[in-house]
């Protein structure tokens, strides 16, 4: 996870990234969940890494690492991060992960960077229904630790 920090003034607000680098990031794009509790996912990516960052409200991106891809295990543990447009924070997913992200609030904005590029994204592009793996209720008032 990758703290930010939000400054606020007469203004308005600025929220800010110091620590995070584009160097490797060749696309991003904003996902906005059609309702609350709705989810939106899995979708994996063997090679590809994406950093997640809340730009409006808060929502939910949940993590797991499939051991095999044509034939994952649907009890293979869930890790699930809570993020907040209120307390600036980037959550970075390694390759080898799926995601499935669902929103918090009623109205909610993740914005998705990726090191794979448009063209590479659909040869590592791996769908599962959305409740292939177990989601835990998300929990807005607590964290979880890093995978």
């Amino acid at each position: 996870m990758i703290d930010g920090g939000l400054y606020l003034d007469d203004g308005g607000s600025l929220a800010y990234f110091n620590e995070f680098a584009f160097s490797t990031v060749e696309r991003f794009y904003i996902i906005r969940p059609d309702r609350p509790g709705g989810v939106r996912g899995w979708t994996g990516h063997q090679r590809e890494q994406k950093w997640f960052t809340s730009v409006e409200g808060m929502i939910a991106v949940a993590v797991v690492r499939p051991a095999d891809w044509q034939s994952p295990d649907a009890h293979t543990p869930v890790v699930q991060f809570i993020l907040s447009a209120a307390k600036p924070q980037i959550l970075m997913v390694p390759p080898g992960h799926a995601t499935a992200i669902i929103g918090i609030s009623p109205r909610s904005a993740l914005m998705v960077f990726s090191t794979g590029t448009i063209e590479e994204a659909p040869s590592d592009n791996y769908r599962f229904p959305p409740d292939f793996w177990k989601i835990p209720e998300p929990d807005p008032e607590a964290n979880c630790e890093s995978f």
